[in-house]
């Protein structure tokens, strides 16, 4: 797995507890049963499974720093990738559930992750029933937004469908705080974009190349910075209600 680190760790939390924060209010107390969790840190490099298809985990993760991708891998060797993951993000919450992964998950950049027992999220949801309405609407925002994924590959454009992701990704960074006004880290190679959208490398370039002509964005040595929100919301057929942050009239556009 890569992880070259493992040690009790409360303070990382705070992405967790942003990023449920952004989806539903929670109290205090609540935020303070998230930072009293047992959390273990790891640290992994880029291009490591976290967890694989298959595994039955007693315990879930956390995004603390870096990206993370969701991947099928079909018969004959290629991946799909179904969704891109950031800090604050949990994104194996399904396991608490489900008795294996029918996916894998892996880092697209060096990240530091925290695991959490399957059991101690437990206890903390019967002491805290919100924080299991909390958890819960995680893994809907999730489900929404494989939805709009599933809407974006099958009936979009592929210029249409890199202007969404890029629209969506900005609004994600910016709801938990890990962004400047016009500025995110961007580091996800053309591969990766073209894995995710159904699409070559070769198309994902020259589509990249014509909404930068366009003057959109820039994007180069890992950031994007946005130059025309309102024309790459139009570009992409982008709307965040799906995302269902709770401010997102607020981060959706561009200060």
């Amino acid at each position: 797995m890569g992880a070259v680190m493992s040690t009790m760790d409360h303070d990382i939390t705070e992405p967790l507890v942003r990023r449920i924060a952004s989806v539903i209010k929670i109290s205090e107390e609540e935020k303070s049963a998230i930072r009293e969790l047992p959390i273990r840190r790891s640290e992994i490099k880029a291009d490591q499974d976290v967890v694989r298809e298959g595994e039955s985990p007693t315990r879930m993760f956390f995004i603390a720093e870096g990206m993370t991708a969701t991947y099928k891998i079909v018969s004959d060797s290629r991946r799909q990738i179904v969704g891109f993951h950031l800090p604050g993000d949990a994104p194996d919450l399904q396991s608490l559930h489900l008795r294996s992964l029918d996916v894998s998950i892996a880092t697209i950049t060096p990240s530091t992750i925290g695991f959490v027992p399957h059991t101690a999220i437990l206890e903390v949801c019967d002491r805290f029933p919100r924080l299991t309405t909390a958890f819960w609407r995680h893994t809907l925002v999730d489900a929404a937004i494989f939805r709009e994924w599933m809407a974006n590959i099958g009936q979009r454009s592929a210029p249409t469908r890199i202007a969404h992701l890029l629209c969506e990704l900005f609004v994600r960074f910016r709801a938990v705080g890990a962004a400047t006004a016009d500025t995110i880290n961007f580091p996800i190679t053309q591969a990766e974009i073209a894995d995710s959208m159904g699409l070559s490398s070769v198309h994902v370039n020259r589509s990249l190349m014509g909404l930068r002509a366009k003057g959109y964005f820039v994007l180069q040595d890992g950031t994007l910075q946005v130059l025309d929100w309102e024309g790459l919301q139009v570009a992409g057929d982008f709307s965040p209600h799906y995302l269902h942050l709770r401010e997102f009239g607020d981060l959706a556009r561009s200060s």
